[in-house]
C-alpha cells in the first residue's frame, strides 16, 4: 500500500487459495494485515507443516489472479519519476515475492532499478543499508524500523494500515497523507541536502577566488562562498577581454560589491592562443586554460587557497564541454558540480537568497556565437556584441518580449535565435533584420527552432561511422 493498492489482487488470490485447498481464508482480514511476508499470513490459517506448501501455491496463483486487478496509488508514478529526475536509483524492498512485485511494477509502467522481496522490518533495513539507501518510503511501522536500521530518512505515507497520526506518533521523520506530496518533498529535501554539501565543501577550502562570469551559476557560487567563509576570505575575478559581452563586467562588479567582496578584473589573452583563434570544437579548452593560467597566480598573490568555477551538475553531464576538463586540469574546483546542484536548483536557491541573477538568461561568452572553423577575432566578437545589443533594443521598442537571444555568426550571414514563442514575430519584424545587418552582417535569418544552448555543436560533423 505504498506504491500500489494490492488489496483487490490479494483478496482475489486468497479466494483462489481457498478454492484449491478447501480451507476458507478471510481475504478481507488477510488484506488488513499487509506488510509481512505471506508465510506469516498463511500460518494464521494452516498448520505449520503446510505453511510453505500453501505459500508456494499463493505465489503460483498470484500472477494470473492479482496483477490485472491492481492499480497504482495516487502519486506513485510521479514519485518514481521524481527520484529519477534527481539522478537517484529506485529500489523497492518489500515483504512480497520479488517476481510478483516486479510484475505489478512492469504492468503499471513504473521503471525501478531493483526489487528485493521477502524482506520485512529489520531485514528490510539490512537490504537498504547494503544498497546505500538515503530515503525509505513506507506505510508500516516495520518500514520505520527498516529506515532506522539503514540510517535513512523515514517517510511514512498514510495509505496503509496506519493513519497519519499513528505514523507521527511512531516517529517517522516525514509523514504524508499520500504520495502526491512526495515529489515536492523530495525536491526540497534534495535541494537542502545539496546546499548543505556545498557549504561543507566551501568551508573545507578555507578561502577562495571565484571565477565570476556574471551568470547565474558563478554569481550564486560567490554568494554561497560568502555565506560559508565570510567576505574577507572570498574574492571574485572576471577576465576582461573581447569575448566578454557589453555590461557583463559592470554587472559582476556590482554583484561583488553588494556581497562585500573584492572584485578583480585581470586581462586575459585568449586571443593570443592559436587554438582559441582557430575556433575548433576544443576552443573552450584554450579559453579556460588562459583564464585559469591568469587566475591561479592571482589567487596565490591574494592569499586565497583555491580557484572555483561555476560549473554545475547539468554542465558536467552535458555533451561537448572541453572547458570543464581544462579548468580541472589546472586545479580549479567546481563546488556546485561536486555538490550535485543543477541549473534549476541554482536558480531556485538564488531566488530564495535574493541573488539578483536568479532569473538572468544564460549568457555564454561571445565566442560561442561564432561557427566552428571561423577564426575568432576581436572584430567578429565586437560585431556579434553590437548585433545582439541592437536586436534586443529593436525588440523592446517593438513590444516583442524575449528572454534568450543569440546572434550566431555564420560568416557571411547571421542566424538569430530567440525564444520559440517569439520566432514568428521576430521573423516578421523588419526592424529586427535591420538591427543585425546594421551591426555589420550582410544577411540575416531567424532560426525557426528558436534558441538552443550549444546549437553551434549541431553544425559539427557527425563523429559516428557511416555504413
Amino acid at each position: 500500500m505504498t506504491l500500489i493498492d494490492s488489496r483487490p489482487g490479494i483478496a482475489a488470490t486468497w479466494a483462489r487459495v481457498s478454492e484449491e485447498t478447501g480451507v476458507r481464508v478471510d481475504g478481507e482480514l488477510a488484506t488488513s494485515r499487509l506488510g509481512p511476508p505471506v508465510e506469516l499470513e498463511v500460518a494464521q490459517w494452516f498448520p505449520p507443516e503446510r505453511v510453505q506448501e500453501v505459500a508456494d501455491l499463493y505465489r503460483a496463483l498470484y500472477p494470473s489472479t492479482a496483477v490485472a486487478r491492481v492499480g497504482a496509488l495516487p502519486g506513485a508514478v510521479e514519485s518514481v519519476a521524481a527520484v529519477r529526475r534527481h539522478g537517484g536509483r529506485v529500489l523497492v524492498v518489500t515483504g512480497k515475492h520479488a517476481p510478483s512485485a516486479r510484475l505489478h511494477l512492469d504492468h503499471l509502467g513504473m521503471a525501478v532499478d531493483e526489487v528485493v522481496g521477502q524482506s520485512f522490518a529489520a531485514v528490510k533495513g539490512e537490504r537498504l543499508l547494503e544498497r546505500g539507501a538515503h530515503v525509505y518510503v513506507g506505510d508500516h511501522l516495520g518500514d520505520l524500523e527498516a529506515a532506522r536500521g539503514a540510517g535513512a530518512v523515514a517517510v511514512g505515507v498514510a495509505t496503509g494500515p496506519y493513519d497519519a497520526a499513528a505514523l507521527r506518533a511512531a516517529g517517522f521523520d516525514v509523514v504524508l497523507d499520500d504520495l502526491t506530496g512526495f515529489p515536492a518533498w523530495l525536491d526540497e529535501h534534495v535541494l537542502q541536502r545539496r546546499l548543505a554539501d556545498l557549504e561543507e565543501r566551501l568551508r573545507g577550502l578555507g578561502s577562495v577566488l571565484v571565477a565570476l562570469s556574471g551568470g547565474a551559476d558563478s554569481a550564486f557560487l560567490l554568494a554561497a562562498a560568502v555565506r560559508a567563509l565570510g567576505p574577507e576570505r572570498v574574492a571574485a575575478a572576471t577576465g576582461e577581454s573581447a569575448s566578454l559581452a557589453t555590461g557583463e563586467l559592470d554587472g559582476a562588479r556590482a554583484l561583488a560589491a553588494s556581497l562585500g567582496v573584492r572584485h578583480l578584473a585581470p586581462a586575459t589573452a585568449e586571443q593570443e592562443r592559436p587554438g582559441y583563434r582557430a575556433n575548433g570544437p576544443d576552443r573552450c579548452a584554450h579559453c579556460k586554460a588562459e583564464l585559469l593560467d591568469v587566475l591561479r597566480p592571482l589567487a596565490e598573490a591574494e592569499g586565497l587557497a583555491a580557484v572555483a568555477t561555476g560549473t554545475n551538475a547539468d554542465d558536467a553531464a552535458s555533451g561537448l564541454r572541453p572547458g570543464i576538463a581544462a579548468a580541472q586540469d589546472r586545479g580549479a574546483v567546481a563546488p556546485l558540480r561536486d555538490a550535485g546542484l543543477t541549473k534549476a536548483q541554482v536558480r531556485e536557491a538564488s531566488r530564495r537568497w535574493g541573488v539578483p541573477t536568479w532569473d538572468k538568461p544564460a549568457a555564454a561568452c561571445l565566442a560561442s556565437r561564432v561557427a566552428y572553423g571561423l577564426e575568432v577575432t576581436p572584430e567578429r566578437l565586437a560585431r556579434v556584441d553590437r548585433a545582439e545589443a541592437a536586436l534586443r533594443s529593436a525588440l523592446v521598442a517593438a513590444g516583442v518580449p524575449v528572454r534568450d537571444l543569440r546572434v550566431r555568426d555564420l560568416g557571411d550571414r547571421a542566424r538569430v535565435e530567440v525564444d520559440a514563442a517569439a520566432v514568428a514575430r521576430v521573423a516578421a519584424l523588419p526592424a529586427a533584420a535591420e538591427a543585425v545587418t546594421g551591426a555589420g552582417f550582410a544577411a540575416v535569418e531567424v532560426d525557426p527552432r528558436g534558441f538552443r544552448s550549444g546549437s553551434m555543436h549541431e553544425l559539427l560533423p557527425d563523429p559516428r561511422p557511416r555504413a
